[in-house]
């Protein structure tokens, strides 16, 4: 970890400077709203900009963390919520239903998700820092993703399509928004079979016999 810069007082830790870096984006945030900068970010805590660099390669990642941190305990609750589940379909809808619920109307995280900078496209959750945080959550679900044909790429792509997912139904739930069971349904229905995926290529299919038919 750099040791110059910090207004004179040096983080302990990777984890302390994170921390740090993110409390004051909620300061610029607070200040000035969502369109922010790194240098913004690296003034308020005295370090260059490079600094803040290591840790967040853009802006959007920052607002991402930032929101996501917002969201208190939220990991915590979605293990909770999935507590015990060993199917990998029934925790993902689960999961993914259970955040659109809870994660609908949080001012930070809806402001991220649907802001525009002068043209610029709608922040993606499919971000490094985005795809991290739903890893972790999937590594606190009591799913054996190895068992169900998932290895590290795979499983990557599954944080992807949930993220991608997630964003779509918060920002354009459809004119008939869906909650409870009818969320739970439509989730199932359409990202279920790909969820099963990896697991059905997995499985080896026995040759047929080329045996001639007696007549």
């Amino acid at each position: 970890m750099r040791s110059r810069g910090w207004a004179g007082s040096t983080p302990s830790s990777d984890e302390e400077a994170i921390s740090r870096i993110l409390s004051a984006v909620d300061e610029v945030v607070a200040e000035h709203g969502a369109a922010i900068h790194l240098a913004d970010v690296a003034r308020r805590l005295g370090v260059t900009r490079q600094t803040v660099y290591r840790y967040f390669p853009n802006a959007d990642a920052l607002l991402i963390a930032s929101a996501m941190r917002a969201v208190n305990g939220f990991i915590d609750q979605v293990a909770e919520q999935v507590s015990g589940v060993n199917d990998p379909v029934t925790a993902v809808v689960e999961a993914i239903s259970f955040g659109v619920e809870n994660l609908s109307g949080d001012p930070q995280l809806e402001n991220l998700l649907t802001r525009r900078d002068e043209g610029e496209a709608v922040t993606s959750l499919t971000s490094d820092t985005a795809i991290a945080f739903c890893l972790a959550v999937f590594q606190r679900l009591d799913v054996d993703w190895t068992l169900h044909g998932f290895d590290t790429a795979a499983l990557r792509d599954l944080a992807e399509m949930t993220l991608r997912t997630v964003q779509s139904l918060l920002t354009d739930p459809g004119q008939r928004q869906r909650d409870g069971d009818a969320l739970r349904r439509f989730v199932a229905r359409w990202l279920g079979p790909a969820i099963l995926y990896p697991r059905m290529t997995s499985l080896e299919i026995p040759e047929r016999s080329h045996a001639p038919v007696a007549n």
